[in-house]
């Protein structure tokens, strides 16, 4: 026996004591203090058995994830006899390589792997747990080719607001006639505000955020205060007539601020601002927060629709405020103040002055107040770079229950109209010209920020009003309309999951380069499968791999400059997982004689869920698949006797003739967990079969007496009669109290169902 560790262990022994001298503490409360202990290992231990059995792992405590502690027991007969049945048995992170391609093996499993042999029938047997995902990266061109897939309730949550609402009621006008934007509005100033939480000391200032700054409509007003309401007729008001401007004297809030100076104190101005004539309340009506002015490079704006976008996370908990100037027409207008308006006169509290700013956003997430709306809910990140319109696609889909996805709706009034256009995506064709081409609309910064990958609906509620108003039908709209999304919060609009059935899906490119960043880090080494147009790829030859930040670099550039498709498979280390994968494997090979094999695969995968109750996408997989496959290869000295008598040529490397062939055929399924009967189109309802004695029927009424039992009954059938079809499906009506409801298509079964 033979064991050697190597490593080390750190063990730290510490006292902290700490003495607060707070009076507002009670004495004992002021002295506080403990042991500190910490312990970190780091070991690798190789051992042996005598010559049969190996043993080998690694433990790590600071490791972030299980597969960076490996542990392997190995038990191998070639090192000791050549006629053992047993060859070889593996126990803890083992592998299962395949030489197919279409049959692709795993190499981070864990579990039991053992190999037999039987004369020239040599067969390798595996149950393990899968810890890793096969994923796959084209590359097109030297570019590399990604694909995205954005449903709609992941629109860009928190990120791009409208300045007012006057921006937002006249969007859809201004974008009516595409490339060109027809508005007079132009930003020709701004600064945004966001809570300091990053401890910074540089533009920081103390800022009050009120929603109704600057508001010229009644309707739009988040207080009702009456002393603080706009005139009926806007002061100002844009060329059509229709709509009020926004400026600091469209209401009197701005003047009234500007005649207390006490709202211009730190310590002053939330009282004041919760008093008469204000009479705001706080997180509603305003806030008071410490902010920062974000710098040039943590937002975009657009100058002419009146968007502001800000490239960094928002909490739920932060204030977001803005103050801008622009033009309309000959005229400048404001909207609150901005930092070089209101100078810092010192440091201390009572010398400093607030900023008042209009807020976009308050700590609390309110779907009641006009606030709400300010925030964009058609605006989608499908994580793209420096998007080029050459290579970029887009489409919109609708997924259709046990139909597929579909790029127009069925059973509709627009069933034969796509979805781009339904949601004005395509209006105009690849000269910009006024005509539809059924390609995506690529207008960029306004359908397209090509730096970041931002997707704009040219409507406001795309799959809210903006459909409803093209369905006339309400069963269709019931069925369709996902307004949800749009009156409620992102949380609350995912519940509606019968309703998430439109997938913005495409592709793009990334700028050429020879090297591929696999989006992953710690591949398992032998992993990685490069082709080229189908030939596969040496490593170490065509290309070479950083498996630690999940790099392939392509060392054969005249790969890239002929345009072959590269194709990337690998595995990534599944970080998180609720649901085990379970692999069972079985792979035999037949030495026909030195030149000719056979060998046949099968693979067992599947989950085990939880619970039975899952949602649509995400349902554990119980697949089987199954292979033959067939390799020949005999050396050819006649070919390099042949090449050796043309002129000027000479070589000595033997030639081989190489053929290989394989079938595979995959049987998909799912768990045992999962009922059969289990309704997708109803998000997961199950249903229970009825058989034998607990099948069931339909109800009678009593024979005697035959007055009112009789008189309902036929008057329930005459109501069914009637009640509408669509698409060959009965709908079922409710009585009860009045209130929201879905109609659910009754689902037609078979005998005992």
């Amino acid at each position: 026996m033979d064991i050697r560790p190597q490593g080390s262990i750190d063990l730290t022994f510490g006292v902290d004591f700490q003495n607060v001298e707070n009076p507002a503490l009670l004495e004992r409360q002021r002295r506080q203090g403990g042991f500190d202990f910490d312990m970190a290992i780091q070991t690798d231990v190789q051992g042996s058995i005598g010559e049969k059995l190996k043993l080998s792992f690694n433990y790590n405590t600071q490791a972030t994830f299980d597969f960076e502690n490996p542990i392997k027991l190995d038990y191998n007969a070639d090192n000791f006899s050549e006629d053992e049945i047993i060859k070889k048995i593996e126990a803890g992170n083992v592998s299962l390589p395949l030489r197919g391609s279409l049959i692709q093996g795993n190499q981070s499993l864990f579990g039991i792997k053992t190999e037999l042999q039987f004369g020239r029938l040599r067969v390798t047997g595996l149950v393990a747990q899968q810890n890793s995902e096969r994923e796959q990266i084209t590359l097109e061109g030297g570019s590399q080719l990604q694909e995205f897939e954005v449903r709609a309730n992941e629109y860009d949550e928190n990120r791009h607001f409208f300045l007012s609402h006057y921006n937002r009621n006249v969007f859809e006008e201004a974008l009516e006639n595409l490339p060109q934007i027809k508005t007079l509005f132009r930003i020709e100033k701004i600064q945004v505000w966001i809570t300091n939480d990053r401890r910074e000391f540089n533009n920081v200032r103390e800022i009050v955020a009120i929603a109704d700054l600057g508001e010229p409509s009644r309707d739009k007003m988040t207080s009702n205060n009456p002393a603080i309401q706009p005139p009926f007729i806007p002061v100002y008001r844009d060329l059509t007539g229709a709509h009020g401007l926004p400026d600091n004297n469209a209401n009197p809030i701005y003047s009234l601020l500007k005649a207390n100076p006490r709202t211009e104190l730190v310590d002053k101005v939330v009282s004041e601002l919760r008093i008469p004539p204000f009479s705001f309340q706080q997180a509603r009506d305003f806030e008071k927060v410490t902010a920062r002015q974000l710098s040039g490079t943590e937002f975009t704006y657009h100058p002419e629709l009146g968007i502001v976008s800000v490239n960094i996370n928002v909490n739920p908990d932060q204030v977001l405020g803005v103050s801008y100037q622009y033009s309309y027409k000959d005229s400048t207008f404001q909207v609150g103040q901005f930092a070089d308006d209101v100078p810092q006169t010192g440091d201390s509290i009572q010398e400093q002055k607030i900023l008042f700013v209009k807020m976009l956003k308050s700590t609390t997430q309110r779907v009641d107040v006009p606030a709400w709306d300010l925030m964009m809910k058609n605006v989608y990140s499908i994580g793209a770079f420096n998007v080029n319109q050459q290579d970029f696609k887009l489409d919109i889909y609708f997924e259709e229950p046990a139909g597929g996805d579909k790029r127009f709706l069925p059973d509709t009034d627009i069933k034969g109209k796509p979805l781009l256009n339904v949601f004005n995506l395509d209006n105009l064709n690849t000269q910009g010209d006024p005509q539809p081409d059924g390609v995506f609309d690529f207008v960029p910064g306004v359908t397209i920020n090509p730096q970041n990958g931002r997707i704009m609906f040219p409507v406001l509620e795309p799959f809210g009003s903006a459909l409803a108003v093209q369905i006339p039908s309400p069963l269709d709209s019931a069925r369709y309309v996902y307004q949800q999304l749009y009156d409620s919060t992102k949380i609350r609009a995912i519940e509606a999951a019968y309703l998430n059935r439109f997938i913005i899906r495409g592709s793009y490119k990334s700028s050429v380069s020879n090297e591929i960043s696999l989006g992953a880090f710690n591949i398992p080494p032998g992993s990685v499968n490069v082709t080229a147009g189908g030939q596969q790829l040496e490593e170490g030859r065509d290309y070479e791999i950083d498996y630690n930040i999940g790099r392939v670099r392509i060392l054969n550039d005249a790969l890239l400059a002929s345009g072959v498709p590269i194709r990337v498979s690998f595995e990534d280390n599944a970080l998180f997982g609720f649901q085990r994968k379970t692999m069972v494997g079985l792979r035999a090979d037949y030495t026909v004689n030195k030149n000719l094999t056979i060998g046949g695969t099968y693979l067992h995968l599947f989950e085990r869920p939880f619970t039975p109750k899952v949602n649509i996408g995400d349902d554990p997989i119980n697949n089987r698949i199954y292979g033959l496959d067939l390799q020949f290869s005999k050396e050819v000295p006649w070919v390099t006797r042949m090449v050796d008598k043309l002129p000027l040529l000479q070589t000595k490397a033997p030639s081989n003739l190489t053929f290989m062939a394989e079938t595979a055929i995959l049987k998909p399924g799912h768990a045992r967990a999962i009922d059969e009967d289990s309704d997708e189109e109803n998000g997961g309802v199950v249903y229970r079969r009825l058989r034998g004695k607990h099948r069931g029927h339909s109800a009678a009424y009593p024979a005697q007496p035959m007055g009112a039992f009789q008189r309902a009954a036929e008057r329930r059938e005459k109501q069914q009669s009637l009640l509408p079809r669509i698409g060959g499906r009965k709908y079922h009506t409710f009585r009860g109290k009045p209130g929201p409801f879905v109609l659910v298509p009754h689902r037609r079964r078979g005998a005992g169902q």
